[in-house]
């Protein structure tokens, strides 16, 4: 029986589709507007094509002739329309952003391409746009391509395996008549534990200079846990393993930030200008140094201190590239090309690889079930 079928639009590493690719799928076709990130998707995703092209320019032609696939062939099309329109932390977010039509753009490929489910993912904050009128657009713009069954679900991805705070809001749709559900959570109240922040990066070597480990390391130890043992299965080393480098001022601040601390730890007169003026309640995450025992922050495109809790645990530096990685629960075969800017945004911007395949399995689960039931 052949694998069924994925194409990624908007891919960047691909961290949604090699979920779906985990999970048994052979995925297609991959698509971006950045080269760069071909590079990294091309090399982790088997056997798959890859097109550098604006969505404003790919056409359906473009898809099915790279493919071979036929209209209403494909069984599934996923996608993550750059979410910076819509995000929290865009504060001038709205429809009038341009990023955020680019949700069109997808449902105009569905239309043409009539994949069997469509998956599509963004961030929450589009829930509040327009006072929940944009929400109800893009439902009601799904049903009219031709998919009456359509729901969403705002996952938590802790809940998937993944050791982060992230919520991210799914869509998934399709044409065969099959409602809509989602998958279980598989972890916190009452299921498996949560994957805690050191379970997640604890194996890897401790890193002195920012970039000593740029072209490759060994592991510091054997794997400790599951999820180690998972996500190094096909590496033999790490790879990725460069941080930022700090100021000689935030290596000062944040020798005084313990584990579960913040900026509120560190002493007044070393304090950014801005910091000083800041009420206790504000900038929460900001220079925070995570516990070991606990969940990450969400994962941005750059882990960069003054924005969130991005500080080792143990270590005075900011998390490597491939810690961020693994705190979205990338595998450690998967190498991260560009530069370390680069490599950054294609972490922080990827759905995790381990909710991505919840969401899979439990799709194929639907497809089994209704083929069984109209048999």
């Amino acid at each position: 029986m052949s694998k069924p079928t994925v194409i990624d639009l908007f891919c960047g590493a691909g961290g949604l589709s090699l979920g779906f690719q985990n999970a048994g799928y052979r995925v297609v076709l991959g698509s971006d507007i950045d080269s760069t990130f071909g590079s990294t998707f091309l090399e982790s995703h088997d056997g798959s094509a890859f097109l550098a092209k604006s969505a404003y320019d790919l056409t359906d032609d473009d898809i099915l002739a790279r493919t071979g696939i036929y209209k209403g062939q494909l069984d599934v099309l996923v996608g993550g329309p750059p979410c910076q329109g819509y995000s929290v932390y865009n504060h001038g977010r709205g429809e009038g952003d341009p990023r955020a039509g680019l949700f069109r753009e997808y449902l105009r490929i569905v239309k043409h391409v009539q994949p069997r489910w469509l998956v599509m993912e963004n961030v929450t904050g589009l829930t509040s746009i327009s006072g929940g009128r944009l929400l109800k657009d893009i439902l009601s713009e799904i049903r009219a391509a031709g998919y009456p069954d359509v729901d969403f679900h705002i996952f938590k991805a802790e809940e998937y395996g993944v050791p982060q705070e992230r919520r991210r809001i799914v869509f998934i749709a399709n044409r065969l008549g099959i409602p809509v559900s989602f998958p279980d959570r598989t972890h916190g109240g009452g299921k498996r534990d949560h994957v805690t922040v050191w379970d997640a990066i604890g194996d890897l070597p401790p890193i002195f200079e920012p970039r000593e480990f740029e072209s490759g390391a060994a592991y510091a130890c054997a794997p400790q846990n599951d999820f180690q043992r998972l996500l190094r299965r096909g590496s033999s080393h790490v790879s990725n393993h460069c941080c930022p480098k700090l100021s000689k001022v935030n290596i000062d601040r944040v020798k005084h930030i313990p584990q579960g601390g913040s900026w509120r730890d560190i002493p007044f007169d070393l304090l950014p200008a801005g910091m000083q003026r800041a009420k206790r309640s504000d900038h929460t995450k900001r220079y925070g140094r995570p516990k070991p025992d606990g969940l990450s922050c969400t994962i941005l495109t750059k882990c960069d201190i003054h924005w969130g809790a991005y500080i080792h645990p143990i270590q005075n530096r900011a998390f490597s590239v491939r810690e961020a990685a693994r705190l979205q629960s990338f595998p450690d075969s998967v190498v991260f090309h560009g530069s370390m800017t680069e490599q950054f945004v294609q972490v922080g911007n990827a759905v995790p690889p381990l909710l991505a395949k919840a969401i899979a399995d439990h799709i194929a689960l639907q497809s089994v079930d209704a083929i069984r039931h109209a048999a």
